[in-house]
């Protein structure tokens, strides 16, 4: 029997190590369970991470394929590559900024990094960015406002000790089981209690202690309620504040009248005073797209971080916590020049992009001024400055707003897509590079908690697939020859990232392959051999600390933060209107979200329909527009209409849903037809979360349904 190979799941980013074991014969994995021996989930496993890691749903790519007449015929490895190339190079031609390369949250660090090194120091292209942007930029561009650094402050080792667990525009429980099962036990305990603020009743509100269901986009309102609030009822960590912080006076000139902050969020003073009093317990505040995913995004984040430095929660056992979703997306913004050079080195800095550009042996003039203006303005550039398209693991036809105008820009463009699935992209490619995927690869994968943890193949792939770095390292070699030295293996990758990550924020270099073989799992910055960080900023005193245990002197507090003061900062960002109210036409409001059991944009778990839940009394209103149910409590079919585009979707009331509120998955690749481009002015993460819609009668029924009524 074959041996089972250690690992780590890459379905979402709490970072759960596997066990796979391949299939006797043949080609595929038999076997996938947690795996006991690694210390970030100590044996505990979702059933999507196994199901999805063992048996995928999409269709494979086993192929390279080429366009010849309009279709996508199969051909050779070479011919694949050599028109790949062509098209680039071509391209290239008219200036760097003509190719355009969109990377993913889905790659191992190794291959985020050489994708990057290819983009930024071989084309020397501004547009390059990863859908990772799409989902934890306005997180990270508040991190930055408030520490001067990205990444939470806190770990997973602050859940138990945490006594409020305040999740906010977030639902561990469908996104996140296995951190959710910590969550939830922590939360058990006599002394601590799980408050969620959503619109929606989630799988997460279900377990919750207590519920706060603001208005869709009133976060900000929310927020500065909470934070008024603590300042009139004198729950402010006054010491903390004075010795830590800046801005907090300039803030509070600021405040709205808690009172009209909390009717303008939709909630009761009631409910801003029981998030205000349980803030004064060491509270971890959890958030994800509920807040990123908006045009007021990072000002949301930002006084989210502000709730935290007011009420002294920035201890361990407490803290800002932003989930992330997709698998490296830690990891691809510490490696892979997206939004700063490797170990979050600032872009503009001239000391850090010579250091670079000496590592990469490459001229320093080469590497383009700015970080590009996100995965919108690229796609808003095809036409004009873009011509060409490299896109490696990311389906923007399913995962960026407004595919319609994304399928009418990526038409216009030579496109390479290099991905494991036949997605929606894929069939507008003009080069298709069949990738490997999990179980397929090997290298390194970064947790939304900071923890670097290899990534192992246990099965070979199929003669017509290749991995990203494989396939990196051969557009590379075609395109610019001397880039890299030698063929790309995993871990001289690794080597060569981590050595340029030493000294900076995000400190790799005291990791190894060799130390991940032995101590499984490595949390940065890790500067040292023999050093894997804890909590981020706090100096001390621990908990429980051991000084104050054998002396029974107390240590003084301190903080360090990597900010030109050296303290956190307090933000004071303005908001600005939702980008599209509700009118007469558009009377409803569309919300994106999650479900349990199907992953991202839907590759490995797609439904046939969408579902579109909306409350009892918004179907009974809407009933004469619908298109009747076959069963009692089926709601019908309809139209889902915005001013971008329609979608024919199965009506589900559901109580767990607002009034005038439409719930659409986030899985299905039509739903992004809806979604408008607006993005947050700084960290220009799209608006997903609220667009206007209405409801009507569809103009033709799906055939499931039909296939449904005659059975």
């Amino acid at each position: 029997m074959t041996e089972l190979v250690p690992t780590t799941c890459m379905r979402c980013a709490v970072g759960c190590g596997h066990v796979h074991r391949p299939v006797e014969q043949g080609y595929g994995l038999d076997v996938v369970r947690g795996d006991a021996a690694h210390p970030v989930n100590n044996g505990l496993a979702c059933q999507r991470g196994i199901s999805e890691s063992v048996d995928p749903g999409d269709k494979w790519l086993t192929r390279p394929l080429v366009r010849r007449d309009g279709e996508l015929v199969a051909t050779t490895w070479e011919t694949a590559l050599e028109r790949a190339a062509e098209g680039l190079d071509t391209a290239l031609e008219d200036g760097p900024d003509s190719v355009a390369v969109l990377g993913s949250g889905q790659q191992t660090n190794e291959a985020a990094y050489a994708l990057g090194k290819l983009a930024r120091g071989g084309f020397g292209t501004s547009y390059y960015d990863a859908n990772t942007t799409l989902c934890m930029a306005s997180a990270v561009t508040a991190y930055y406002d408030a520490f001067g650094s990205d990444a939470p402050p806190p770990t997973y080792d602050d859940i138990p000790e945490a006594e409020t667990h305040l999740v906010w525009g977030a639902n561990p429980a469908a996104a996140h089981p296995v951190m959710f099962r910590w969550i939830n036990q922590s939360a058990d305990a006599a002394d601590s209690e799980l408050i969620v603020v959503d619109p929606i009743e989630s799988e997460t509100v279900e377990v919750a202690d207590y519920h706060v269901p603001l208005e869709p986009g009133g976060d900000v309102d929310l927020a500065r309620a909470i934070l008024a609030r603590a300042v009139e009822t004198d729950r402010v960590d006054e010491e903390f504040v004075a010795d830590a912080t800046d801005g907090f006076d300039e803030l509070c000139d600021q405040l709205p009248d808690a009172a009209d902050a909390a009717e303008a969020a939709g909630v009761t003073l009631e409910m801003v005073d029981r998030i205000a009093t349980a803030l004064e317990s060491p509270t971890l505040l959890y958030w994800g797209m509920g807040i990123n995913q908006s045009v007021n995004g990072t000002a949301a984040s930002g006084a989210l971080i502000d709730l935290c430095l007011a009420t002294g929660n920035l201890r361990p056992g407490s803290g800002p916590f932003s989930l992330t979703g997709q698998a490296n997306s830690m990891g691809t913004r510490v490696c892979s020049s997206k939004g700063t050079w490797p170990g979050h080195r600032p872009f503009g800095d001239a000391e850090h992009r010579n250091a670079v550009a000496e590592a990469w042996d490459v001229p320093e003039s080469r590497l383009p001024a700015d970080p590009g203006p996100g995965p919108v303005g690229i796609v808003d550039a095809i036409g004009e400055d873009v011509s060409a398209v490299y896109a490696v693991a990311t389906n923007p036809l399913a995962g960026m707003p407004d595919t319609t105008h994304v399928r009418e820009q990526l038409e216009d463009a030579f496109l390479v897509v290099q991905d494991a699935f036949r997605s929606e992209t894929v069939e507008l490619a003009d080069v298709v590079l069949p990738a490997a995927t999990w179980g397929e690869s090997s290298g390194t994968t970064t947790n939304m908690e900071r923890t670097v943890s290899r990534v192992r193949a246990a099965t070979e792939t199929p003669a017509g697939v290749r991995t990203d770095l494989e396939l990196i390292g051969d557009l590379a070699d075609r395109l610019v020859p001397s880039l890299f030295e030698e063929s790309l293996e995993p871990e001289s990758v690794f080597a060569e990232l981590a050595a340029l990550t030493e000294g900076t924020p995000a400190d790799l270099s005291g990791i190894s392959y060799e130390r991940l073989d032995h101590e499984v799992a490595v949390r940065w910055p890790a500067p040292e051999p023999d050093v894997s960080a804890g909590y981020r900023y706090y100096d001390g005193p621990a908990r429980d600390d051991d000084e104050r245990k054998t002396t029974g002197e107390e240590r003084a507090e301190s903080w360090s933060f990597p900010t030109p003061t050296g303290r956190a900062q307090f933000s004071t960002g303005t908001t600005q209107p939702l980008p599209e109210p509700t009118d007469e036409t558009y009377p409803l409001t569309l919300t994106t979200a999650r479900r349990p059991d199907a992953y991202n944009t839907g590759v490995r778990a797609r439904e046939d329909e969408p579902t579109a839940r909306v409350s009892p009394a918004t179907a009974v209103a809407l009933a004469d527009e619908l298109e009747s149910g076959e069963s009692e409590g089926d709601g019908g079919y309809g139209r889902v209409v915005s001013r971008r585009g329609s979608i024919t979707v199965r009506v589900e009331p559901d109580e767990s849903i607002p009034d005038g509120v439409v719930w659409l998955p986030i899985h299905q690749p039509a739903v992004n037809e809806l979604t408008v481009s607006a993005v947050d002015p700084r960290s220009k993460e799209p608006n997903f979360k609220q667009c206007a819609v209405r409801l009507e009668r569809p103009r033709d029924r799906p055939t499931s349904a039909l296939a449904d009524a005659s059975a």
